[in-house]
């Protein structure tokens, strides 16, 4: 079909980036109906627009359902959503605007949920595949966006691991900050350069885009 058709590329909607980086990290529940739940946001927001009556954080799976069962009041939509142009709740919405601002980055890289998705993602790698670094890169790529990284992408990726792990060894305080819990009980400098490498395919342009 390449040359009979083709379509413009399209960043992913809101809903579907918190969904794509839920997936690759193994995070995602697939629970289907139910009542809105609540993911954790910024106290400021919560003060901001939600006053007294609070934002009671839901528990467990609830937290990583899919972005269209997340609670929205009116006047306060949810901020990670907001910064990817989902609409507000007050006017009817015919076509979803798309931007593309630094903000976007930021939330991708510094939001606590997709940090916990570079983390749960850099977790599935080191499990799934007990190989070397390069065959954990592969598997990495594979998930994230279904191809095998150029030998130019796997040099710099792996050139970033290796310096992230010495920034590590260096600072300790660090690792614990960032490996709070390790389940799979590795090396937590091992999985802290990891999740670093992981937040960086996480913010490719591949992984947010539809071709």
């Amino acid at each position: 079909n390449r040359l009979l058709a083709r379509q413009s590329s399209l960043r992913l909607t809101a809903e579907a980036i918190r969904d794509s980086s839920l997936a690759a990290g193994g995070l995602l529940s697939r629970t289907l109906g139910g009542p809105s739940v609540r993911p954790p946001q910024s106290s400021s927001t919560v003060m901001g627009g939600f006053g007294k009556s609070g934002w009671s954080v839901s528990g467990g799976d609830a937290r990583f359902r899919r972005g269209l069962y997340i609670f929205i009041k009116r006047a306060t939509p949810f901020p990670q959503l907001a910064t990817f142009d989902a609409p507000n709740a007050r006017d009817c919405c015919t076509r979803r605007e798309r931007s593309n601002t630094p903000l976007q980055s930021l939330t991708l890289l510094n939001d606590p949920m997709f940090f916990a998705c570079s983390k749960a993602l850099a977790m599935r790698v080191l499990i799934e595949c007990d190989g070397n670094d390069q065959q954990r890169m592969d598997r990495l790529f594979r998930i994230c966006i279904s191809r095998l990284p150029s030998a130019q992408e796997r040099h710099e990726l792996l050139a970033s691991y290796r310096r992230l792990v010495e920034v590590l060894r260096r600072d300790p305080r660090s690792v614990a900050e960032l490996v709070v819990d390790n389940p799979g009980g590795g090396d937590p400098i091992e999985l802290g350069a990891w999740t670093g490498v992981c937040s960086v395919v996480l913010n490719l342009h591949e992984f947010i885009t539809r071709d």
